[in-house]
């Protein structure tokens, strides 16, 4: 968007330790005006969770349009748009909801919608034609719908919903905060080993960086032991890993509900194994 419409962006400044400063934020909003604030729920790594409730406020006190991806929080944290006050939330389904790869959901706020938002690219599915030149989109957000549909990987995904809600996202969201808990406190206590996590509100996401294997090794060490983890790399939080010094990649390792505390000393067991 920059590149071919010239629309300037600019990024909030963070609290020491504790994601993006809600005070610059207020700052940067009454200065700016901005188009469109966007905010990332919970990053890639480094197990932060967001004040989207708070910035949401602002923009909703200042009238500005406003973006969560909640890509990495749906799932494992409740997330409800009437607390965030967000005009768009958009979220996959192949995270902590575990449902099918390729889908995903977006919500569209009554705001959004009366203000006759429509998508870049919109087809007879979103849109009636109503004359040779005009069209009007449909009024609800299914506007933002293409006519080609994954219909099998959508029963999927909502059989994934269902069972999440289900289990209960309250419930979800406290058994990874036990789960996590116990985890960051024993690796702490390995060697070489240095946790990326920060903020306030952690998240069922740890980064790991051992200063004695490359994160390519300790994921194909755990891999040989059945235990799945994925690796953070530097091109995919830039900003967050220049702030840190960190050039190279680190493990993320992300608990979920059905996780066991057995499952939990394993993986402790294993990676000090590694690691001496």
């Amino acid at each position: 968007m920059k590149k071919r419409f010239g629309v300037e962006v600019v990024r909030a400044t963070d609290e020491p330790g504790n994601g993006v400063s809600v005070e610059d934020m207020a700052k940067k909003i009454k200065s700016l005006r901005p188009k469109l604030v966007a905010v990332t729920h919970v990053p890639t790594n480094s197990g932060l969770v967001q004040p989207v409730g708070s910035i949401g406020q602002l923009c909703r006190e200042s009238d500005v349009l406003y973006l969560v991806d909640a890509c990495q929080s749906v799932g494992q944290l409740p997330v409800d748009v009437t607390q965030i006050h967000c005009d768009f939330l958009t979220a996959t389904c192949r995270k902590f909801l575990r449902g099918p790869r390729g889908t995903g959901f977006l919500y569209v706020s009554n705001k959004a919608l009366s203000a006759n938002l429509a998508p870049l690219f919109i087809d007879l599915h979103g849109a009636s034609w109503e004359s040779a030149d005009t069209f009007q989109p449909i009024r609800s957000a299914l506007r933002f719908e293409n006519w080609e549909f994954p219909y099998a990987l959508i029963l999927g995904a909502t059989e994934a919903n269902r069972y999440a809600l289900n289990v209960g996202i309250e419930n979800i969201a406290k058994r990874n905060d036990e789960l996590c808990g116990t985890l960051r406190s024993q690796l702490t206590q390995l060697p070489g080993v240095r946790l990326l996590d920060e903020g306030n509100r952690l998240s069922s996401i740890i980064t790991l960086f051992s200063d004695r294997k490359s994160a390519d090794e300790l994921k194909a060490a755990l891999a040989a032991e059945h235990i799945n983890t994925s690796i953070s790399t530097h091109g995919a939080a830039i900003l967050d890993y220049d702030r840190k010094g960190m050039f190279t990649a680190a493990i993320r390792i992300s608990p979920h509900y059905f996780n066991t505390e057995d499952e939990i000393n394993m993986l402790v067991d294993t990676l000090k194994r590694i690691l001496e």
